[in-house]
């Protein structure tokens, strides 16, 4: 190829080390499209003007691009008018070097190559700002500068370059975003018309939600004692059983229906949730399992579901006092390292704004609910927050929650694709037991409590899952059995009608 034209040196930063960069290696990839038009079809990476160091090689670039999508050929004669008033491309000798660029068919040979390599020094520069701008930060010494805070933005933009993110943010065509729409199709018909999204290992709640979507925020509220964390739980459990399990089958990662799970619980110990987690699979009651009343063939049991859960990809992060931008750092890092695709977060109020939004607790709820929305979509996962609900619950006959019971803020449920309540009338007959008759009591007594009875005898066991606000479709409740020893949720089976739609 001919000599490539001198480009005016950068301005100088006060460091004489040069900023990573190839012009020869631009200027020969250019060439190549410019000869055949084909080569963009086959490219290892894809690549935008922002990764050309050279500005007038980047604007070539985009045009040519631009020709190229519109169905036209992009060739030095059909690039000619868009750069003939172009200051750059007059400094290095008009629009004839575009004719330059493709004076060697050499380009052609190593198109591949030159375009991982423009690609590649163009991450390394922005690893190089970065850098820059942490020592600045870091050289900072006044009294409103928070290290903590630079850590967590510098590990921030540490996560865009890793994943080849530039400012300007990601950009899918129709086309590309109908193509996953109909893998998600695909993947509901395989499972039987059911499940689209990562299971949650309850049938039906999977034939009521579809199963949890990537990039989905899903709320799951309901008052103390209803059964948060024990239904989080649960499916957390069956969504890392189903991956380990379809991984071992053989199933590819693309329609593996379970997920890696990250459980950060700000409320209980790493060790609290796995006790829950080896009662709920060994079928051995979790109060007797802390008190150690548990018999020999018992302990056979929860050894044998310990080493079952040895391979299980759960991974608990027990931290206190966690902010929302701390906890979007961690998951971050165990995506990048373990491949996480499903987040659950053990509670959301519990979780810390920044130091921003002082003491209007709204506004940090507010700040903390739109963080783990753009987690979800950040990581293309489905995030389960759970959410305590007011105590305004209490006060109504009908003790079923409601979106505006939601705690503290109004946007929990604007920013959730989902929100979910968790309800057991059992356990409010139960506080409403009447004085246990004794012998020689009125008879009104004995009836009063046999009524009583009969109602927890109906109630029993039972708990409905009422999906309050869904993005994807109808709302309305699902019915699941609950095994108090264990705390495990699972199918009726007796009831026909396992959900039904609200009107």
């Amino acid at each position: 190829m001919s000599e490539v034209a001198r480009f005016p040196a950068p301005v100088s930063s006060g460091d004489d080390r040069q900023l990573p960069r190839n012009i020869e290696a631009e200027a020969a990839f250019l060439g190549a499209i410019l000869i055949d038009n084909r080569v963009v079809e086959d490219l290892p990476v894809q690549l935008n003007a922002a990764h050309f160091f050279e500005p007038l090689h980047g604007r070539i670039f985009a045009q040519t691009m631009a020709l190229i999508e519109r169905n036209s050929i992009a060739t030095p004669v059909t690039l000619k008018p868009y750069f003939e008033n172009d200051e750059a491309m007059k400094a290095v000798g008009g629009v004839g070097y575009l004719a330059q660029l493709t004076g060697s068919g050499a380009g052609l040979i190593g198109a591949r190559d030159f375009a991982r390599q423009i690609y590649d020094l163009a991450l390394l520069r922005e690893l190089v700002d970065v850098g820059r701008t942490m020592v600045e930060g870091a050289l900072d010494t006044s009294e409103s500068v928070d290290p903590q805070a630079q850590i967590e933005e510098a590990e921030t933009a540490l996560y865009r370059v890793a994943g080849g993110e530039s400012e300007m943010g990601s950009v899918k065509s129709f086309n590309a975003a109908s193509l996953t729409a109909l893998q998600a199709a695909e993947r509901a018909l395989n499972s039987g018309g059911h499940l689209s999204g990562i299971t949650t290992g309850i049938g039906s709640m999977n034939a009521k939600i579809g199963g949890m979507h990537n990039s989905d925020l899903m709320i799951l509220a309901g008052r103390p004692g209803m059964g948060k964390t024990s239904l989080a739980t649960n499916i957390a459990y069956n969504a890392a059983e189903r991956f380990r399990r379809d991984e071992e089958d053989g199933i590819p990662p693309e329609k593996n229906m379970g997920a890696k799970v990250a459980f950060f619980s700000l409320e209980m110990s790493a060790d609290q949730l796995a006790t829950r987690v080896l009662a709920e699979q060994s079928g051995v009651s979790g109060e007797a399992l802390r008190m150690g009343k548990i018999s020999k063939e018992q302990f056979q049991q929860l050894s044998r579901a310990a080493q079952e859960l040895q391979t299980l990809p759960l991974f608990i992060d027990d931290t206190p006092g966690l902010t929302i931008a701390g906890l979007r750092t961690r998951a971050r890092r165990l995506q990048r390292r373990h491949g996480i695709g499903f987040i659950v977060v053990d509670y959301l109020q519990l979780l810390q704004g920044s130091s921003r939004s002082g003491d209007n607790r709204v506004q940090e709820i507010s700040e903390i609910s739109r963080g783990l929305k753009t987690l979800a979509k950040e990581l293309n996962v489905p995030v389960m927050a759970l959410s305590q609900l007011s105590r305004q619950v209490e006060s109504r006959e009908d003790k079923r929650p409601q979106l505006s019971d939601l705690r503290e803020s109004g946007s929990i449920e604007q920013d959730a694709d989902m929100v979910l309540f968790v309800f057991r009338e059992d356990y409010y007959v139960a506080a409403r037991e009447p004085k246990r008759p004794i012998e020689g009591d009125d008879v009104k007594i004995h009836a009063a409590h046999e009524e009583w009875a009969a109602e927890m005898e109906r109630v029993f066991g039972l708990a409905e899952v009422i999906v309050a606000k869904s993005r994807h479709g109808s709302t309305g409740k699902v019915r699941l059995h609950f095994e108090a020893k264990t705390t495990k949720f699972s199918d009726l089976a007796d009831d026909s009608r396992a959900y039904e739609d609200y009107e």
